[in-house]
């Protein structure tokens, strides 16, 4: 998988333009002074998160003996439960009710950020991503960068968009993520059928 790649799957996972709306409501009873280090702030929380699993998540797979393959075809399986939820949308939202009041790591640092399916799609990359490790840290940065200009200006594409803009838009992410689940599930499948004994 090459850089932009990861780049590109990063984006999708962490669903800046999905959590949009979800962020604009999270941030209602926050100062509109205060709403940009807020959002900073967590963005900064989630991806310590994610650059923590991104860098201990070899070690952790070997601490709980469990392999690449089993984490593959884990985290297509998660990353498909939240793309059917971006393409089905439920009422409650992607994740379920946002709390009143000035959000501190929950709900949008995590899970709205730094996810099961974002934490599960960084180890992966450890393995994956060009350079090892370093290449998965570029994507992440590349990703975070994308998603901190996404958030920041959050209310403002609310707006502009309305809320069909907004529910087509994460529709569409949610197919790219479709797509993108099956073939992470089909290529841990496809390595455990290879390591089966003949």
């Amino acid at each position: 998988m090459s850089l932009v790649q990861s780049t590109i799957l990063l984006v999708l996972v962490l669903d800046p333009f999905g959590n949009v709306p979800l962020v604009a409501n999270a941030l209602k009873a926050v100062p509109e002074h205060r709403r940009a280090r807020v959002v900073l702030r967590e963005l900064a929380i989630a991806y310590a998160v994610l650059v923590l699993f991104l860098i201990g998540g070899g070690p952790l797979l070997a601490l709980l003996n469990l392999s690449e393959t089993s984490l593959s075809i884990a985290g297509g399986v998660i990353l498909f439960l939240i793309a059917l939820r971006m393409v089905f949308p439920r009422g409650e939202g992607l994740l379920g009710d946002v709390p009143d009041g000035e959000p501190l790591v929950v709900p949008i640092a995590i899970p709205l950020i730094a996810g099961p399916s974002a934490l599960a799609t960084v180890i992966v990359l450890a393995s994956r991503a060009p350079h090892g490790v370093g290449g998965g840290l570029a994507a992440l940065t590349a990703a975070m960068a994308v998603s901190a200009v996404v958030l920041l200006f959050a209310e403002r594409i609310a707006r502009r968009l309305g809320k069909r803009g907004t529910a087509a838009l994460e529709r569409l992410m949610g197919l790219l993520l479709t797509a993108i689940a099956v073939e992470l599930t089909l290529s841990g499948i496809e390595r455990f059928v290879a390591q089966m004994p003949k």
